[in-house]
């Protein structure tokens, strides 16, 4: 049981490096961008393709991927995201839907549309209570943590932090400080993007890639994101990891049923959440008519 719940952590971490940058650019963009899952994937073959190049270094191939894809991030976000301001979320969905697709077909173009594995970089295991761990899927965790830690920090006292918390709670109230909001959202979009692509590459050596990667974790992803709350950090980090537990319990038990779990708990949160809203307009009413 140790060592699901080790596995669950790990999807956990992939789940937030992925999910973050989602819910960040909701909160802020009010945009569905699917174009996430097409930086993830095409970034996680980039990463493929350098580590040869690099004698296998994983480090450094895993830099070189995350660089390479923060133009293309900047690209998405000022000829397709920028356009959608404002727009009905069809349009978002639409229009980011399609760079998703096109991001596929581009993999099965250039790489093939056979799945392609990555070694264990550490390749060291740790015995805990008479059960082998594998120290990489540790290190995953322990990076997911630093990486909360490191946002709440970047949020909290840098400029650029202070301004998307700000937007996120009054974004026409920003605008009229004079403030360039655009060029903030731009760069945390890039952040969310380069985060997506680590998350990726980190979680290349526990699965296996293949070029619908990118559709197969944005569907968990949007659920991490609305069972933690639209652009809400905490919320997210935690959900990820709860439901990365429910899918590494789930799959220990009933393996079918472990993705179909995860959109079980975000409908009971939905559930909740529209229950508390009825509550409140009732007792509303009531407050009102007494």
């Amino acid at each position: 049981m140790l060592e699901t719940l080790i596995y669950g952590l790990t999807i956990g971490a992939i789940l937030y490096f992925f999910s973050i940058g989602l819910s960040i650019t909701f909160g802020t963009m009010q945009i569905v961008n699917f174009a996430h899952g097409m930086v993830y994937s095409v970034g996680v073959y980039l990463f493929i393709t350098f580590l040869p190049w690099l004698g296998k270094f994983f480090p450094f191939a895993l830099a070189l991927a995350v660089v390479a894809m923060l133009p293309v991030a900047f690209l998405v976000e000022r000829f397709v995201i920028r356009r959608l301001y404002g727009e009905s979320l069809d349009y978002a969905i639409i229009a980011t839907y399609a760079v998703l697709l096109i991001g596929a077909d581009l993999i099965k173009w250039v790489w093939g549309a056979m799945p392609q594995p990555v070694s264990d970089p550490l390749r060291i295991s740790v015995r805990f209570w008479e059960i082998n761990i594998p120290l990489y899927r540790i290190v995953v965790f322990l990076s997911a943590v630093a990486l909360f830690l490191g946002l709440r920090a970047f949020f909290n006292r840098s400029i650029v932090g202070k301004i998307v918390i700000a937007a996120l709670e009054d974004r026409p109230g920003v605008r009229c400080l004079g403030l360039d909001v655009n060029k903030y959202f731009s760069i945390v979009f890039v952040i969310g993007s380069g985060l997506a692509v680590l998350g990726g590459v980190l979680y290349a050596p526990i699965a296996t890639a293949e070029p619908y990667m990118g559709f197969h974790i944005l569907l968990v992803a949007f659920a991490v994101v609305i069972v933690g709350g639209m652009g809400n950090l905490t919320g997210t980090f935690i959900s990820a990891f709860v439901l990365g537990l429910v899918i590494a319990i789930t799959a220990r038990f009933w393996s079918q049923a472990a993705d179909t779990m995860v959109f079980a708990v975000m409908a009971l949160v939905l559930l909740k959440n529209s229950l508390l809203a009825a509550w409140r307009r009732l007792t509303g009413m009531a407050a009102r008519t007494g």
